[in-house]
């Protein structure tokens, strides 16, 4: 007896499932592929930022000398004790607090300004933007340098300039005030034309139609930039502010190589925290004391961009309920 296919049970349709029974799905490339790619990173940060930050806290809670780094001896919180109890160390604590405000308040607010300048159609704004990154595109060595001979006490430029106007000579590398300003001076240099690129950025983002309705309003260029631009850079704003916070509390380089001394001038008028850990663990070999050191300057940096992030969401809060 031969069977006809209208005997012969359906086929089931190509492309659908059938009814009652969900499709499983097998863990594939796709779902593996993500993590593959960022583990070279979590590799790498792991193995040269998480792990020295925590055997750096480790060597800081005991007693290890430059000649014999292979010897520990258990302090406990003994080398934090000599630190906090160490007069430079506060003179160093000062003076990267007076530092960083005389460097970061004047480079901000410049740097500001010559973004809204910039941003308005001119010629060759290009070539203006692009040699706003020169100072950081030098180095930190050639600039300092240069700076330390434009400060020179006999035959300087600044002091010469300043003879023209009827002051007399300044010697920028022994007055406190005037070798802090200094200091300050090539940071402002360096820094100011990438944080004027950045303000840039963000006041490009900044969209037209609020202008516009300024303008219609009667708003003067004044009233523009202080409701309109400044508003919309807030977060630019609070972001190079912490930046340069971070820069200011670490800052090194500008201050070893403006006389060449890690005591930053003969009574430490311009050594920063930078310069007394150098000091502590390669000049008086405490790299336990040197480790202390590093450790305070981290909760320092995070103490003051949690206020600087509070002082933000505070604000914001403030103007949304406004």
């Amino acid at each position: 007896m031969t069977r006809t296919d209208t005997d012969a049970p359906p086929r089931a349709r190509p492309g659908k499932a059938r009814p009652g029974k969900v499709p499983r799905r097998r863990p594939g490339r796709q779902a593996i592929s993500p993590y593959t790619y960022l583990a070279p990173f979590f590799t790498l940060f792991a193995a040269f930022g998480i792990f020295p930050l925590l055997y750096t806290a480790f060597v800081s809670l005991h007693r290890v000398e430059l000649q014999t780094p292979g010897t520990m001896e258990w302090r406990g919180f003994g080398n934090y004790t000599a630190v906090f109890t160490d007069p430079f160390f506060w003179t160093a604590l000062r003076n990267t607090f007076t530092i960083g405000v005389l460097s970061t308040v004047p480079q901000l607010a410049m740097a500001l300004a010559l973004a809204h300048l910039l941003n308005h159609r001119l010629r060759g704004r290009t070539f203006f933007r692009t040699a706003m990154l020169l100072p950081y595109a030098t180095s930190v060595a050639a600039a300092t340098l240069v700076f330390a001979q434009l400060f020179g006490r006999d035959f300087g430029l600044v002091n010469q300039f300043l003879g023209l106007i009827g002051i007399g000579l300044v010697d920028w590398q022994t007055g406190t005030t005037a070798s802090q300003i200094a200091v300050s001076s090539i940071v402002i240099w360096r820094w100011t034309g990438y944080n004027a690129l950045i303000y840039l950025a963000g006041m490009q983002t900044i969209p037209a139609e609020l202008y516009e309705a300024a303008e219609v309003d009667g708003a003067s260029q004044w009233r523009q930039f202080c409701h309109v631009t400044l508003p919309g850079l807030r977060p630019t704003i609070v972001f190079t502010t912490v930046v340069s916070t971070i820069g200011a509390t670490q800052l090194f380089g500008e201050p070893l190589l403006f006389e060449g001394s890690v005591s930053g001038g003969i009574s430490h008028q311009y050594q920063t925290l930078g310069l007394y850990l150098y000091e502590q663990g390669w000049g008086f070999f405490h790299l336990g004391r040197a480790a202390a050191i590093a450790w305070v300057m981290f909760l320092l940096i995070l103490l003051l961009v949690g206020s600087n992030a509070l002082l933000a969401a505070r604000r914001s809060r403030k103007e949304a309920a406004r």
